[in-house]
């Protein structure tokens, strides 16, 4: 992703700090998201289109080592609902992770868009990483 591209994303998604997390938001609505839906909005925002759940937004893009992370990058997490499921049915959240180790995202944990720490919660729950674009 373009350094460029990735700070407008970044700066789109910070500008809706405070939005109501609400599980099963419709897409395309900003007053209020759940985990997929943010980050649909965000990148559509930036002619980017995403599908609208975390587990297809996980076939997007290609995959990205953690150790080689980008800002922009989105980053896939299991829930506690879903961590014993298999392969791509243990995905639960998507988060855009804006460097120095935060993600700029909504969830249940939060109850808002916010930015938060990978350490020590999320960070333990990583599945895995995408790039979407170059």
């Amino acid at each position: 992703m373009t350094r460029k591209k990735a700070k407008q994303i970044i700066k789109t998604g910070k500008e809706y700090i405070g939005t109501p997390y609400v599980f099963g938001a419709e897409p395309g609505r900003a007053d209020k998201f759940d985990c997929s839906s943010f980050v649909q909005y965000v990148y559509a925002a930036h002619d980017i289109p995403l599908p609208r759940t975390s587990r297809q937004q996980f076939q997007m893009g290609k995959p990205v080592p953690i150790s080689s992370l980008r800002r922009g990058d989105l980053l896939f997490f299991t829930t506690p609902k879903r961590a014993k499921l298999k392969n791509i049915q243990r995905i639960g959240h998507v988060a855009i992770f804006i460097g120095g180790n935060s993600i700029l995202h909504t969830s249940r944990v939060e109850k808002k868009v916010a930015i938060t720490s990978l350490h020590p919660y999320w960070k333990t729950k990583i599945i895995g990483a995408r790039r979407v674009l170059d």
